[in-house]
């Protein structure tokens, strides 16, 4: 059944008219005639009692209650399929790593959302291993985190490299001083993440690289963002990216470590086949990219 028959249809109920009805619609006389009765071929019954006016049999009025939910449904579709090809409506789904999902990624989405209200958006906080795998099972659309090993499938668009901070109890005795190198932090002991996180890789780097194995704590937190909590208790200190430790909690200071390699690039990881194909993914990736140039690297420590 044809949508511009159903139209033709409730044009000459709303006019009352076959005439009025051509005349609203551009089309002759005959033309409506025509395809009143392709309608009424096609549905089986006779829609029209015709004769000095137009009135409507009894499977008629039947009819235009359904033809009207039905034309306000189709309208409806077509719209948001509309919005959906111009990158105005969907489903986006994004995984991120932390610190970034806590730290950075609500203020783009917030951005974003404001833009787009009509785009769902579904979010998944993983590891940069969790993250490759759902990407690769299709699972997600877009992952926003750190480098991970190449993949004949993946592209990886690297936006900034991740700061270090030291972060300190404020009664520490390297707080007192000016300037930090990694050669002071020998024997110190240290809050780490576990082995796998990108983060503490490049630490341990740096570290063994001057001073030899780090002196650990007793406490290994998986969470990167909560150890400026175990900090601030004074069970040891922090070498972590600054999105995570800036601004310090009361009780702690961050410090500039001066020889201190760079930490892990940070990007946008996406399937080789999807880049530059979804409008959707392309307006997301331009708020990620604008945040990271104007925000993302502005706060170093002291």
């Amino acid at each position: 059944m044809e949508i511009r028959l159903i139209k033709t249809f409730l044009t000459i109920v709303k006019l009352g008219s076959f005439q009025e009805a051509a005349r609203a619609l551009q089309y002759s006389q005959p033309t409506i005639t025509v395809q009143v009765k392709k309608l009424e071929e096609e549905l089986g019954i006779r829609l029209f009692e015709r004769g000095k006016t137009t009135e409507l049999t009894s499977a008629g009025r039947f009819f235009l209650q359904k033809a009207e939910k039905l034309l306000q449904q189709y309208d409806a579709f077509e719209n948001d399929l509309r919005d959906y090809t111009q990158g105005d409506a969907g489903l986006i789904r994004i995984g991120i790593s932390e610190p970034s999902a806590s730290n950075r990624f609500p203020a783009i989405l917030s951005a974003f959302a404001q833009k787009r209200p009509k785009i769902q958006i579904k979010v998944a906080i993983g590891s940069n291993k969790g993250l490759v795998d759902m990407l690769l099972n299709e699972e997600i659309d877009l992952a926003f985190c750190n480098r991970p090993e190449p993949h004949i499938e993946l592209s990886f668009e690297h936006l900034l490299t991740e700061t270090f901070g030291l972060l300190l109890y404020a009664d520490h005795p390297l707080a007192a001083l000016d300037k930090l190198g990694i050669r002071d932090l020998k024997d110190e002991k240290f809050i780490m993440t576990p082995g796998t996180c990108p983060f503490r890789i490049r630490v341990e780097e740096a570290i063994s690289e001057k001073i030899g194995m780090l002196r650990q704590s007793s406490i290994e937190v998986t969470g990167i963002n909560s150890l400026k909590y175990f900090v601030q208790a004074k069970l040891g200190i922090a070498l972590a990216p600054l999105v995570s430790i800036s601004p310090p909690l009361p009780g702690t200071v961050v410090k500039a470590v001066s020889d201190m390699i760079a930490g892990p690039d940070l990007g946008i990881l996406i399937r080789k086949e999807a880049v530059g194909r979804n409008r959707i993914l392309n307006y997301l990736t331009d708020d990620i990219r604008r945040v990271c140039r104007e925000d993302l690297q502005e706060q170093t420590p002291a």
